[in-house]
């Protein structure tokens, strides 16, 4: 067990951002650094005992600075969509940057992906080594009220898990939805496209939405549609379908209502055939935005000069739905004074013969 630290690059502004390598008793790796508190790689095994990065990143600082560039990157105040970036909290109508077509998107301009964190602590323990990164949200940042004070522990566990806490303490009430916006790809070669990657979830209904992928309110039954994924299937099988979200997306970018009681659940489960490489999703938030990396910006590249490319990845962010604060039978994203915003996600890596 091990943490490891060095200086990853620096800021325009001069800041040195820092780069923590954590490391198992099975040789399993996962590296997260303080901009935008962003997991870089997930070093895992294949059924050989290849270890391989299961997560798209960049080679240098420079190239996670580009707009819209979300690479393992911590997402929030807000993640996903507010529409018309407009929220009433507690009878008081905020207005939010308006970022993506007159809608806030994963918290505005300058979300918390584009910030400089702080290493509050590490924990080089002989189980579970873990480093917790912390962040002041300033009162009125983006348009949200309230200093927010959020903290994030990523802890690799024995058994090959990333555990990712959250942590949240406001003094106004405020909008929290917290996510992590890994692009998944278990192959291990960004090079090579997901579509083959078996993607079971465990929800019945996705929220429906329409212009903007901004909610309608409605909850819709996955059965008979190519949302259905409550049996395993490849994520090829349906994405070229003739389906009008489908096709306004390029591809999958749904958020399911995952099924069972509040607490913690297996949300989902992807298997790659050609590695062996599986991952299960756990967690206790209502909702997971599916995303299959539909597009990138031209020249963007991942670890080693490759070009990024439509459906090279998968993202499944755990969240509160999208546009909560305008449906009132979504559940509340809202967080009062006095309350503790928590919220954890477990990506566990494991491997079929």
């Amino acid at each position: 067990m091990s943490i490891e630290q060095k200086i990853f690059g620096s800021l325009p502004d001069g800041t040195k951002i820092h780069l923590y390598t954590l490391t198992n008793t099975n040789g399993v790796r996962i590296q997260a650094m303080e901009y935008g508190a962003r997991v870089v790689s997930i070093q895992v095994p294949d059924r050989k005992g290849n270890l391989g990065n299961v997560v798209l990143g960049h080679d240098t600082l420079e190239e996670y600075l580009a707009d819209g560039d979300f690479l393992g990157a911590a997402v929030g105040r807000y993640a996903n969509r507010i529409a018309g970036g407009k929220a009433e909290i507690d009878g008081t109508l905020y207005s939010l940057s308006q970022n993506e077509n007159g809608n806030t998107l994963h918290g505005g301009f300058q979300g918390f992906h584009q910030k400089a964190w702080r290493l509050k602590c590490s924990n080089n323990d002989d189980e579970a080594p873990s480093i917790t990164f912390a962040y002041r949200s300033a009162d009125g940042e983006e348009g949200f009220p309230g200093n927010l004070d959020v903290s994030i522990c990523y802890t690799l566990t024995t058994d090959n898990a990333l555990v990712i806490d959250y942590t949240a303490k406001t003094d106004v009430s405020t909008l929290v939805n917290l996510t992590n916006h890994s692009f998944f790809n278990l192959t291990g070669d960004p090079a090579r496209d997901i579509l083959s990657h078996e993607l079971q979830i465990h929800a019945d209904f996705v929220t429906a939405a329409g212009e903007g992928l901004i909610p309608t309110g409605e909850l819709v039954p996955v059965a008979g549609t190519p949302a259905d994924f409550r049996k395993a299937k490849t994520i090829g099988q349906d994405i070229r379908a003739n389906d009008p979200f489908l096709r306004q997306c390029n591809g999958y970018d749904h958020n399911f209502v995952l099924a069972g009681e509040p607490g913690r659940k297996k949300a989902a489960e992807v298997y790659d055939q050609s590695t062996g490489r599986v991952m299960l999703v756990f967690t206790d938030m209502p909702g997971m935005q599916l995303y299959t990396a539909n597009g990138f910006s031209e020249g963007v590249c991942a670890n080693g000069g490759v070009p990024l490319q439509a459906h090279h990845a998968l993202c499944l962010e755990t969240q509160f739905f999208p546009d909560s604060p305008h449906h009132a039978n979504f559940p509340s994203a809202v967080l009062h004074p006095g309350e503790v915003y928590r919220h954890t996600t477990t990506y566990k890596f494991e491997v079929r013969k």
